[in-house]
């Protein structure tokens, strides 16, 4: 399950990325997406120190994407505030560990299974970016399928 902490990181950069100024401070993004501003403080901190974002101080500070848009997927934001991906350690692609109690990797019928899981999730992660969801908001826009990729 998605934590709080990935949904309010993937709502400020959508924030962000819909802004029609160049940055944005953090109690404009609180108000607006209803997340609390201290927890939001943390998060951007983590964001910036991941590199999605940039911040400046002063009066017409604030936080900025640290690239387009099109360039910040997924899965990029959620790795930063929750970590793996996959629903099992001995699966993850970035955050692998063996399971504790395993004790044959290859013949695993769990691992197997949710190895499945973590490529799916991950294949569609990896491969949606803010800019793509900023298109769904629009119904006159469509973001294409993977199959039309």
């Amino acid at each position: 399950m998605l934590s709080q902490r990935a949904r309010y990181a993937l709502k400020a950069l959508l924030n962000l990325a819909r802004a029609d100024r160049p940055s944005q401070q953090v109690g404009n993004i609180s108000d607006q997406e209803n997340i609390p501003r201290k927890f939001l403080e943390t998060i951007m901190s983590d964001l910036r120190r991941a590199g999605l974002v940039t911040s400046q101080r002063g009066s017409g500070g604030g936080y900025r994407l640290a690239r387009p848009a099109d360039r910040i997927m997924f899965a990029d934001i959620i790795r930063v505030t929750d970590g793996p991906i996959s629903m099992l350690p001995c699966v993850s692609r970035n955050f692998y560990e063996q399971c504790e109690d395993c004790s044959n990797e290859e013949i695993c019928a769990l691992r197997k299974i949710f190895a499945e899981v973590r490529t799916a999730v991950a294949d569609i992660l990896d491969h949606r970016s803010l800019a793509d969801a900023l298109l769904l908001e629009r119904p006159e826009k469509t973001v294409p399928s993977k199959a039309s990729v």
